[in-house]
């Protein structure tokens, strides 16, 4: 997993309530491999593309100064709906590093910690304001420090944000739950050849 320490990025304004996991990824598209080539195109997919596949102009990803756009910053109850992983993996495959919303569906929340997507709190008149500098300046960077645990918006004003210590660390390590048990792969090996001396009848042979 990519550590986060810090970033200055494009930020997307995305001023709609209750965006669900099934608007972040459709369910017909679950089925695909993560490392599916395609897998950006997934993220948003019926709010982007028409019947035919063609963009919808309307749409802010859609707009130049957005398409390289890192940080989303949303409004309330984010990532609600089912508890697809799916929509954490398109996020991550387009590109984005954090959502900033006021709310975030629970499990969402949990799986945007172990892919490496930083979920920032910010209440509901802090993100309006954010909205509102992004839409005036299109294109606009807004600056996340993770050691720090600050925000800050175009204007330069800073804004604090909580995050439980331990999923801090393992965002500034880039640890995953496969990075977590690798930290005791010594213990492991330890056991093994301590079990396999002392209960060497019950290992199996290797062919």
């Amino acid at each position: 997993m990519q550590p986060f320490t810090k970033i200055s990025a494009v930020a997307m304004p995305l001023d709609r309530i209750n965006v669900d996991t099934d608007q972040i990824i459709p369910a017909r598209y679950l089925r695909k491999s993560r490392r599916h080539p395609d897998y950006a195109t997934y993220l948003f997919h019926d709010l982007r593309f028409d019947g035919d596949g063609n963009e919808k102009p309307e749409f802010i990803l859609n707009q130049e100064p957005y398409r390289k756009a890192q940080i989303i910053v949303a409004d309330v109850n984010f990532g609600c709906g089912s508890s697809r992983e799916g929509a954490v993996f398109a996020l991550a495959a387009y590109g984005f590093r954090s959502v900033i919303a006021a709310s975030f569906g629970d499990i969402h929340y949990n799986n945007c910690f172990k892919n490496g997507v930083l979920p920032i709190r910010l209440d509901e008149k802090t993100l309006a304001g954010l909205r509102a500098q992004l839409f005036d300046q299109p294109g606009a960077s807004i600056e996340i420090d993770l050691e720090a645990q600050t925000v800050t918006a175009p204007d330069g004003t800073q804004h604090a944000f909580d995050i439980d210590p331990f999923r801090k660390r393992c965002l500034l390590e880039g640890l995953d739950d496969i990075g977590l048990t690798l930290e005791h792969e010594d213990r492991m090996a330890a056991f093994a050849e301590t079990y396999q001396g002392n209960f060497g009848w019950a290992v199996p042979e290797q062919a």
